[in-house]
């Protein structure tokens, strides 16, 4: 039996051997409490948000992923001995910060958007509440995870919806960093996938795998007789088999023969695969295999798949175009202070007293990374039909016209998660959300975000 803090450091995607996640940082954020800490304003309580301020070029839509891995880090967010210990004999930080560390445990509240949820340029999808000293040292872990893997699940998601209800394998592992497989085989299902190659992924999310052979396989063997009935004595016909290592149309034809016309699936991996696909779908009915199921590999994106949508292909398996974003490995999610207590407000020192007044503040430097300052909240605005229509982000009173459609929920309350749920709901969370958006969400040609961004505050009358 795993312990609970096993099993936490399991869903990040880690050796179960490394229980801290206090050094998936940036010595910045350290030497940033250091100075806080000497300054007393590392207690002042503060709210930082995390929200991207464009959707990569072309993308209509965000999906939120990764949510549950933040709440593992969140947890085994520890300084330890060794940790401590590092952190001393390279000078990092000073004794009192040593100290500091040594005893701290995130005592805040997180909100945030619900995993699998989609979001638009300004949608504050995490937002962090605590004192300025616990909550800036989590920027960095939480900025890695969310934004690898919401970079994944939404080119997952587009690729899922190009799919047209068909299955998506991913099979990208061999593709990325041994434990960014994991996440992002976390992220594909998400996003709409169906199963994984990767047992890592499987073991640890209980998502479905699937896999049986390569082109060494067959290569191993005499001919591509030998190797189909090897394989097929092993795991039987329902099996699927390679057929495009030497002569495709042969090699349908001894599958066939071997297997006999129970075969469960062949997979192309080459060639033209509209133009294969449709000969091998012929040469398969004609044989008698009308009911064994075509899947096509070799360097998917979710144009190559779209492209596919009137060929005889009955799945897809993906691997570097997903795990690498299809064209865009990050979400460019930033993570930043929005609000403070108030300078010489009770608690606003050292306390992190919850009632001292918060005041908004931003950054005002020019090239395009300004940012919004104020705690916010978040609402999805329907149109008649009951279709999103727009994203509306304000400060102070939510109008009353939106008190029921809310995005944000509470996913930590005063240091302890109060909001895991299962992987399978938050991809039917997913479905769901992509359902309620605008058809043309769905389009692959490039244009703006499907829903605009509008910001609300008091008076505004939006």
């Amino acid at each position: 039996m795993h312990t609970a803090d096993a099993m936490h450091t399991a869903d990040l995607g880690l050796p179960v051997d490394v229980p801290s996640t206090a050094l998936f940082t940036d010595q910045y954020e350290l030497t940033m409490l250091q100075a806080a800490l000497r300054a007393g304003t590392a207690g002042r309580r503060s709210v930082f948000e995390v929200f991207t301020r464009r959707l990569p070029d072309g993308r209509r839509y965000g999906v939120l992923a990764g949510t549950g891995r933040v709440l593992d880090a969140v947890e085994n967010f520890r300084f330890d001995a060794d940790v401590l210990r590092f952190l001393r004999e390279r000078s990092i930080v000073d004794a009192e910060t040593l100290d500091w560390l040594a005893q701290y445990r995130f005592s805040g509240d997180i909100w945030g958007y619900p995993e699998g949820e989609v979001y638009f340029p300004g949608s504050p999808v995490l937002r962090v509440e605590g004192t300025f000293g616990e909550c800036v040292l989590l920027e960095t872990v939480i900025l890695s995870i969310l934004n690898h893997d919401s970079a994944i699940a939404a080119a997952a998601s587009r690729m899922s919806s190009a799919a047209g209800g068909r299955p998506l394998i991913e099979m990208g592992a061999r593709r990325t960093h041994e434990l960014a497989a994991v996440a992002a085989a976390r992220s594909a299902y998400v996003g709409g996938f169906a199963t994984t190659s990767d047992l890592a992924a499987g073991f640890r999310y209980n998502i479905p795998t699937v896999g049986t052979s390569a082109h060494a396989f067959t290569l191993l063997h005499d001919n591509e007789r030998d190797a189909f009935r090897a394989q097929v004595d092993s795991l039987g016909p329902d099996t699927t088999l390679l057929v495009d290592t030497y002569d495709v149309a042969e090699a349908v034809r001894a599958a066939v023969e071997v297997a006999g016309p129970g075969l469960g699936a062949v997979r192309i991996d080459s060639g033209d695969l509209l133009l294969v696909a449709h000969r091998v779908r012929q040469q398969l009915d004609e044989l008698g295999a009308t009911g064994t199921r075509i899947v096509v590999t070799s360097d998917l994106d979710e144009y190559a798949i779209a492209s596919l949508a009137a060929a005889p292909v009955d799945a897809y398996g993906v691997g570097t175009q997903l795990v690498t974003g299809s064209g865009h490995p990050t979400a460019s999610m930033v993570y930043k202070l929005v609000a403070r207590a108030e300078s010489g407000a009770a608690g606003s020192a050292g306390s992190g007293d919850d009632a001292a007044p918060l005041v908004p503040v931003a950054k005002k430097s020019t090239g395009g990374k300004t940012s919004v300052g104020g705690r916010k909240w978040a609402a999805r605005r329907l149109d008649a039909d009951g279709y999103a229509e727009a994203e509306v982000v304000g400060t102070g009173p939510v109008p009353a016209a939106l008190s029921d459609r809310q995005l944000l929920v509470q996913l930590v309350k005063g240091g302890e998660v109060v909001a895991r749920e299962p992987l399978d709901a938050v991809r039917d969370r997913h479905a769901a959300a992509r359902a309620n958006l605008p058809l043309s969400a769905t389009q692959l040609s490039r244009g703006e975000p499907v829903i605009p961004t509008e910001y609300w505050h008091e008076g505004s009358g939006n």
